[in-house]
């Protein structure tokens, strides 16, 4: 079968081995942000529509899974908005009841989370990355280049009543351009909604491949480890690949283990207990776990580090 709406498998930096669903019309969205990879954003809108059917999509997922290929996830994201796609629900409800073995993901820029339809919509989902630019006006006009009707105070006023109803792991993407959405008050205005948001994990991000805007540049490894440090003590991990992982202090590891002998926790309980990045606590406990010191278990899709005495 030929297929129309899946891409993939990919290795994805975030997903694992992850298999695309692409649910919209390329390229329909909400915003023509600077730095999309996918291009300027061609057709704007706020219509919320079957641009591709929940029938469609169900065809193409129930051949392709029909062999039980390994997948970490099915991820629904693709050319453009995915929440614009008023089928989106369907799609979904659809994987969870007919292949209940595989986990979904959903890729969004989070604009619509003020609607209740879109949040009841997206639910299932057992993971959801929504996106969160900026919070000032400023910024979000800079950055997004957002339909009219968007504003930002509800944009983000949906994101974060979505955050306290959803049950699901939570990963907010921030991405990072210099000298447009990395000032002082800018940064303040991150944590400050990133602490009520209370996501699973902050997610910091710049510039990789092409943008939509030539002279969009790139944030440093430092610049997003300066940054990573001001949020703490939320979860921040930094996907960027530019970004390189910092040696952690033999004490630090050393107390780490302790911690470990003692309960078991979460990566982003340990980042926030040691005041560390999920990358510097990432590549610290694959190290203990090759050497045995620490197992790992998976509990309510939550992966926790145990230390063997």
């Amino acid at each position: 079968m030929r297929y129309s709406h899946l891409f993939g498998p990919v290795t994805s930096r975030r997903l694992g081995i992850s298999l695309g669903v692409d649910c919209i019309i390329a390229k329909t969205c909400n915003l023509d942000c600077i730095y999309c990879e996918c291009g300027a954003t061609t057709n704007r809108t706020m219509e919320r529509l079957p641009y591709v059917t929940a029938a469609a999509v169900a065809r193409e997922l129930t051949d392709y899974l029909k062999s039980k290929p390994l997948l970490d996830y099915i991820t629904f994201g693709g050319s453009g908005e995915p929440t614009l796609n008023s089928e989106l629900g369907d799609m979904v409800r659809m994987v969870k009841r007919d292949f209940p073995e595989y986990k979904t993901a959903l890729l969004t820029n989070g604009t619509l989370l003020y609607m209740p339809e879109v949040r009841e919509a997206i639910m299932p989902f057992d993971c959801v990355l929504p996106s969160l630019d900026a919070i000032s006006e400023r910024a979000f006009f800079a950055v997004n280049r957002p339909d009219p009707s968007l504003d930002v105070g509800r944009m983000v006023s949906g994101l974060e009543l979505f955050s306290h109803e959803y049950t699901g792991v939570l990963l907010v993407e921030v991405f990072i351009i210099p000298g447009v959405n990395d000032s002082a008050d800018e940064l303040r205005l991150f944590k400050q909604t990133l602490e009520r948001i209370r996501p699973t994990r902050v997610q910091l991000n710049s510039l990789d491949r092409p943008g939509t805007e030539d002279d969009v540049q790139a944030a440093s490894w430092q610049q997003l480890r300066t940054i990573a440090a001001y949020l703490s003590p939320l979860p921040v991990e930094i996907i960027s690949r530019s970004a390189s992982v910092a040696p952690m202090a033999t004490e630090t590891q050393t107390a780490l283990l302790s911690t470990l002998q003692r309960r078991p926790l979460t990566i982003e309980e340990i980042a926030q207990a040691i005041g560390q990045t999920i990358n510097d606590c990432a590549a610290v406990l694959k190290q203990l776990e090759s050497k045995k010191k620490i197992i790992s278990s998976v509990v309510n899709n939550r992966t926790f580090y145990k230390g063997i005495a």
